[in-house]
């Protein structure tokens, strides 16, 4: 047996049968149960990773995967909640976090986690980017407001290694992927918000390097005390530089310099001057950053910065992405937990629990509902975020395969704009299934929704994940991206259009392989007469997108699934496999037909968003 797959049964059971062998969960919790016992109820979904990643897995993945459950479960998740009570302090514009949060990233960095996928030239593990998706979604449905730091770090480090020069890789790179120094991504104005070209901090060259001038603002992690250093990728704009975006730079900016004896500890302009109170993620401090006469380096070419911020941007996206899977993951365990044990009336089908006073609410088929669209989408985005993360293998494999990067590219804002939302959904449904106890602080759902929340906005909201996705992603390139995956949903199609027990999925699927290409080219007509129509349309057009495209994966998914159970393997359970046909159905039946809502409003008329406030 692979050693995913031995890891997988060993440490985790199939959804199916997990719930029932959790510690009893009690629906009315006691005031003095504590944190770690509060977020029990999550466990990494191994069984789940082990079917995506069959293929794919070796003896030394098994150990990575080992550690980094035991760390998510046994370390990372008992400091969520204390986390997000006792939150961050600024003094003198120095921000200190929770102490268990520094202790907690102080033995991650320490382990070498920071360089899971970066190169071993600059030491790192340079293990898969399959790999790292999954460790990724372990930390982030433990812990969001932490998992943001080592994310942000590693993401910046992709930003150097791909527009840095040798100097500044070999200078910067070791000590962050060793994990004594930390990165940022400084790009937000308070004037400008996600209109970058209105950035209004200066750049000026001083003698090998420049100097910065100006303010940052919801710069996460931009100050805190879990790392010796932190260096600040920031956009800024050179003396010559041509208005928008196209006159952005891109500087290296170290919070702290070598001083004459060699050591980083000379202070280098860059203050904090604020954190806010947030909704959420209130583990994660938020920084308004002040750059004054600091020294930077140029990352890349003069007003080539958003070029080279966009590295660090993508890379962020697709983490983000991995957010809204683990917060549906966390959302699903916890209300299935609760559905099993918290009783309420009688099913409408006939008593089901007849020794007690009421069933439990999992009877209710709305509560089924909710608990199956989480699952659905814990499971499809997974599967997204996990193809996402093969295509980036393949490119770090063959940077110039076309095909390869024209498809992560139109999935990547899919990905980040569709599962946070549907993430955001699922952590609602959570204090639904709840009720009122969802409501309320002790039981640590409302805290899943407050800290997910953020997750639709930072690194581009949903809106702008669609404008990227509609006018540059498929009209930007005459649909040739939408082609190659749309092609993949024909051929899986039309090879199982006889499939004995799923060609009527595939039938339904297959319908979108034309009707996407023709929303698509029907909106862009309409978009060379008004612009308005595409941004008009761009939202259900992503969320038409993401429907079509988790369509794909669960029908794959049910394929393979009754591909296994055919031949009678024994490295996952029947009932295992049962479940993902199952939940291929109900997503078919209940979640796919949503896309026609979805059509219906992209094609509805413009002048419905006409003004009628201007006499209020």
């Amino acid at each position: 047996m692979s050693g995913v797959l031995q890891l997988s049964q060993s440490l985790s059971l199939s959804f199916v049968k997990a719930a029932s062998e959790r510690p009893a969960h009690n629906p009315e919790p006691e005031n003095n149960k504590n944190s770690e016992e509060m977020d029990m109820t999550y466990r990494v979904p191994l069984q789940d990773m082990a079917f995506l990643a069959r293929s794919q897995d070796t003896e030394q993945q098994e150990l990575l995967l080992n550690e980094a459950v035991r760390m998510a479960q046994q370390q990372w998740l008992p400091t969520n909640a204390t986390g997000d009570t006792e939150g961050c302090q600024i003094s003198n514009g120095k921000v200190e976090l929770a102490q268990d949060i520094v202790q907690v990233f102080r033995q991650y960095a320490e382990a070498g986690w920071m360089g899971l996928t970066l190169p071993e030239r600059w030491g790192g593990q340079q293990q898969s980017e399959v790999l790292g998706s999954f460790v990724a979604e372990m930390l982030t449905s433990s812990n969001h407001a932490l998992s943001m730091l080592p994310a942000l770090t590693m993401s910046a480090c992709r930003a150097i290694i791909s527009h840095g020069s040798e100097t500044l890789r070999d200078t910067y790179l070791p000590p962050i992927i060793a994990g004594r120094w930390t990165a940022t991504m400084c790009m937000t104005e308070a004037h400008c918000g996600s209109d970058l070209g209105l950035v209004r901090s200066r750049a000026e060259a001083d003698q090998d390097a420049y100097r910065i001038h100006g303010s940052k603002i919801f710069i996460s992690y931009g100050s805190h005390n879990a790392s010796e250093n932190i260096i600040h990728l920031a956009l800024a704009r050179l003396p010559d530089a041509p208005a928008g975006v196209k006159g952005l730079s891109l500087f290296l900016v170290p919070e702290k310099l070598q001083d004459s004896t060699g050591l980083w500890q000379q202070e280098n302009g860059v203050h904090c001057i604020g954190i806010e109170e947030k909704m959420g993620i209130h583990a994660s401090p938020t920084c308004s950053l002040s750059f004054e006469n600091a020294k930077g380096y140029l990352v890349g070419e003069a007003h080539g910065g958003i070029k080279a911020m966009f590295t660090m941007m993508n890379e962020m996206r697709l983490g983000t992405c991995l957010q809204g899977v683990g917060l549906s993951e966390h959302s699903y365990q916890k209300s299935l937990a609760y559905a099993k044990e918290r009783l309420q009336m009688r099913s409408l089908s006939g008593v089901k629990s007849p020794d007690k006073d009421a069933d439990a609410i999992i009877e209710h088929p709305d509560v089924r509902r909710m608990l199956l669209s989480q699952k659905a989408f814990a499971d499809g985005g997974r599967a997204l975020a996990n193809y996402c993360a093969h295509l980036l293998d393949q490119l770090h494999q063959n940077p110039d395969d076309k095909d390869t990067r024209l498809l992560l590219e139109l999935l990547t804002p899919i990905a980040k704009g569709f599962c946070t939302e549907t993430g955001l959904e699922s952590a609602s449904y959570a204090i639904q299934i709840y009720g009122g106890h969802g409501y309320i602080r002790e039981n640590g759902v409302e805290q899943l929704y407050r800290d997910g929340r953020i997750a639709t906005l930072y690194e581009g909201t949903t809106g702008i994940q669609a404008l990227d996705l509609l006018g540059r992603k498929v009209l930007g390139n005459q649909g040739a991206s939408l082609r190659i995956f749309t092609k993949q949903i024909h051929l899986l199609c039309k090879h199982n259009q006889e499939h004995p027990r799923l060609a009527k999925l595939a039938s339904a699927l297959h319908i979108f392989a034309n009707e996407w290409p023709e929303l698509s080219m029907s909106v862009g007509m309409k978009a060379m007469q008004n612009h308005d129509e595409a941004g008009a349309a761009s939202v259900d057009y992503l969320m038409y997108s993401g429907y079509v495209v988790l369509g794909y994966f669960h029908l794959k998914a049910a394929l393979e699934a009754d591909s296994l159970m055919q031949e009678n393997q024994q490295a996952f359970s029947e009932d295992f496999l049962q479940h993902k046909i199952q939940l291929a159905h109900f997503y078919f039946q209940r979640i796919l037909p949503k896309t026609a809502t979805h059509k219906a409003l992209m094609q509805a008329d413009l002048s419905s968003l006409d003004p009628v406030w201007s006499d209020m």
